[in-house]
């Protein structure tokens, strides 16, 4: 009696624990997702994370605040952050924060709760036109709006891999430092699945849309990429974003459910319709 009461309670906390984090969109994202981990604490210690980050940075003279591509980014992001309310409603409380870092790395990210950040290396070794911009950001976006750093966390937490991440939080600085570090490395650092980065891909092209930017720069710029990996060593962007011929059909299959939403957006400068 004891082992069936037990299979049932673990069946109500894992069922308990599945959620799906936005609305399904254009694109049809409709996946329910295991949480275990409260959105709250990983959000906070991955702002903790994520601050450390641009503080090293500081120091070391490469974070940028200011300046052309720094404008240019924030340009893009405030285009595209109104429009991850067409997934869930919630964006709007986020604390949005976009922070560039001048370095020859090729790589971008979103970490959850909406911590923006990028390298100049992927804009500039890409040279990268704003519609790419756009899909990259979108792409970083969407794994934010889906949590998908707070699903890995809490299936690595079922795993009992991770700290008590809300015992951690409550606890001192170096404490709440050092999960936030462990947070991280699933939140961010760790490739996706393959799942996780066909739902990113599939958002970021329609958030992309809906903020007046051609889709078709999502085909581009991995065109892009994948034509770097061949000429050079794998680009630390492809290392937790894996990439390929089939994803770039993915995303071609796509554009039809986004052309809509395309045009009709209003453009921003210099950009071309479809």
């Amino acid at each position: 009696m004891s082992i069936r009461i037990f299979w049932i309670l673990a069946a109500t906390v894992f069922l308990s624990a599945c959620a799906n984090t936005t609305r399904p969109g254009a694109v049809g994202v409709n996946r329910s997702q295991f949480m275990m981990a409260s959105s709250e604490d990983v959000n906070r210690l991955s702002a903790v994370s994520y601050n450390e980050q641009n503080q090293k940075a500081k120091e070391k003279n490469i974070l940028v605040t200011s300046g052309p591509t720094y404008d240019r980014l924030k340009f893009i992001a405030n285009r595209l952050i109104p429009q991850t309310e067409a997934f869930r409603d919630d964006t709007r409380q986020w604390d949005w924060r976009l922070t560039l870092i001048d370095a020859p790395i090729l790589n971008a990210s979103c970490a959850p709760g909406g911590k923006i950040t990028f390298y100049t290396g992927i804009i500039e070794q890409l040279n990268l036109n704003d519609d790419e911009i756009a899909a990259i950001m979108g792409h970083e976006i969407a794994h934010a709006l889906r949590e998908h750093g707070r699903e890995r966390v809490s299936q690595a937490a079922a795993q009992n891999v991770l700290v008590n991440i809300a015992m951690a939080v409550a606890g001192p600085y170096g404490s709440a430092v050092s999960a936030a570090n462990q947070v991280a490395q699933y939140a961010i650092v760790l490739p996706n699945s393959r799942e996780n980065e066909s739902e990113a891909d599939a958002i970021g092209l329609e958030l992309a849309a809906r903020a007046g930017y051609n889709p078709i720069g999502a085909i581009t710029v991995w065109q892009k990429m994948l034509k770097a990996t061949k000429a050079n060593s794998s680009p630390e962007f492809l290392s937790t974003h894996p990439s390929g011929e089939i994803r770039i059909e993915q995303l071609t299959a796509l554009l039809p459910s986004v052309e809509s939403l395309y045009k009709a957006a209003p453009k921003p400068p210099h950009t071309k319709k479809l």
